[in-house]
């Protein structure tokens, strides 16, 4: 199948106090306000090839408001659109977002909110922002935590293998591993990807009546030990580690998970592989192999169960679930 879709080249998230969120993205997380409009705030990491990673938007609680990915080309992008529309999704075109050409904006099945595009200029740096290397689209951020481009985002969803199967029959992505319970043939985690990365979008089970729910956004960094220097930076200023930095199993990189003003979590990653086999076949995990923390040697918290907006019901993770969601999801009774 040809590839249709590039890779993530930014989210809209939202927070109840903008200010609050976006100060601690410049001043504690290295990112860069490019632009303000509509009660919303672009930023940029350093080292991405568009204008803006993250649209910090106001909103009554942490969430999701839109991922938005890159076609693989133009008539990549109709045919993506012609699949949507085929599998009865309508959507809508818009050619007023900043910073981007025509795009096509549409709510997936489980309540996501997604936008595709192909005409995206590249991002040219503003005086006093050049890199001296040519191929780095402006310099090194002189934070000490800064990331280099934002990475992936993990969304939650009540049906993990079903939300993979659309994702992949639908827009092409590659379903690259699974999580099941011990126990159980209970999927509680998948990773897919649209290109070498191990993964640009993950999935963990969600039981609650909140659809389009998100775990957490993720940023990237070029070395394990920038994993290390952010957290000593983020405790050093009053923002506590909520887990690592260890090493997935799933995918092999480097973690740090902590939370921004809205609680919102977001993640820190580095390491990982390159995955370029075509005919790849997702291999499932149980959660004593490693599948969230390969060393095995420590628990992580329950905290890392939550996701965004708060809701009433439990998700899960790579690491598994809770008693109580263990409970409901093998329990043939349960009304869910």
């Amino acid at each position: 199948m040809t590839r249709l879709l590039s890779h993530l080249i930014s989210l809209e998230i939202t927070t109840p106090d903008v200010e609050s969120s976006v100060a601690f993205y410049v001043e504690r997380f290295g990112l860069r306000v490019v632009d303000r409009a509509d009660g919303k705030v672009y930023l940029r990491c350093w080292g991405d090839h568009y204008r803006h990673s993250v649209v910090v938007a106001p909103g009554p609680d942490a969430g999701l408001a839109d991922m938005t990915w890159r076609a693989d080309s133009e008539a990549a992008l109709d045919e993506l659109v012609g699949r949507v529309e085929a599998a009865g999704i309508q959507g809508v075109w818009r050619d007023d977002l900043p910073a981007q050409g025509r795009t096509f904006t549409f709510v997936g099945p489980f309540g996501h909110r997604m936008s595709l595009v192909w005409d995206v200029p590249p991002f040219v740096a503003e005086a006093g922002y050049e890199s001296t290397y040519p191929d780095r689209p402006e310099r090194r951020s002189s934070h000490g935590a800064a990331p280099r481009f934002l990475d992936h985002v993990t969304i939650a969803a009540s049906d993990v293998r079903g939300f993979a199967q659309w994702y992949s029959d639908v827009l092409g992505f590659r379903v690259m591993a699974f999580t099941d319970l011990e126990d159980a043939p209970v999927t509680v985690f998948s990773v897919l990807t649209t290109n070498e990365k191990s993964h640009d979008l993950g999935i963990v089970i969600d039981t609650s009546a909140t659809a389009g729910r998100v775990h957490h956004i993720a940023f990237w960094a070029d070395h394990p030990e920038d994993l290390n220097r952010a957290a000593d930076i983020l405790i050093e200023n009053g923002t506590p580690i909520e887990y690592g930095p260890s090493v997935h199993g799933i995918g092999e990189q480097n973690f740090l998970y902590f939370r921004e003003p809205s609680s919102l979590r977001v993640e820190l990653n580095s390491g990982g592989y390159r995955n370029y086999v075509p005919d790849w076949r997702a291999r499932t995990w149980r959660p004593s192999q490693g599948s969230n923390d390969f060393f095995r040697n420590w628990h992580m918290p329950d905290s890392m169960m939550d996701a965004f907006p708060t809701a009433a019901g439990m998700a899960g993770t790579e690491d598994g679930v809770s008693p109580q969601l263990h409970e409901d999801l093998t329990n043939p009774w349960a009304v869910r």
